[in-house]
């Protein structure tokens, strides 16, 4: 069963990443702070309760993919993880989530350059590619604003040769 995906328009591609537009989007977002893979999974536990009916009307919301998550980084303390919420809700017809540590907003991404790579998005993995995706990146003259972000589409049983996961950066 494919699960929904954000909207996009690819603009360029170059060799190992494309650019894209994406769509205004409806995101269920959540800090933590603490280590990469603490936060993630904390962050993830916390939407997912939302999704699944942990909200004022106890409306369950269909999972969509990927769980977005700040990239690991020097320094970097509190993490932002997001699911974006499907099409056909709007921000008048989404409930209010149990918790004041769950927050639903409009998130409007703009271009994007993406890189796309296998297996675990964990800690180190991610860091890896973000160094090289930062090269790919300098080698084409493209500047970029704000963090990197990893999305993870599979679940974390799907075994790592089948993974996909994306690593993303606004670009000015």
């Amino acid at each position: 069963m494919a699960l929904e995906t954000p909207q996009y328009e690819v603009v360029t591609i170059h060799d190992g990443f494309e650019i894209r537009h994406y769509s205004e989007m409806i995101i269920a977002t959540t800090s933590v702070n603490s280590d990469y893979r603490s936060s993630a999974s904390s962050g993830f536990r916390r939407i997912a309760n939302y999704i699944f009916g942990g909200n004022d009307k106890e409306m369950k919301i269909a999972m969509t993919a990927p769980v977005v998550t700040d990239c690991p980084s020097e320094g970097l303390e509190t993490y932002n993880i997001s699911f974006v919420m499907p099409r056909e809700h709007s921000m008048k017809d989404l409930p209010k989530a149990n918790t004041s540590k769950v927050s639903i907003k409009k998130e409007a991404l703009g271009e994007v350059a993406v890189m796309a790579f296998g297996g675990r998005a964990s800690e180190s993995r991610s860091k890896a590619f973000q160094k090289k995706f930062v090269k790919l990146l300098q080698l084409n003259n493209i500047e970029t604003q704000g963090g990197f972000m990893v999305a993870q589409f599979n679940a974390p049983y799907v075994p790592p040769i089948f993974r996909k996961n994306e690593l993303m950066v606004r670009i000015k």
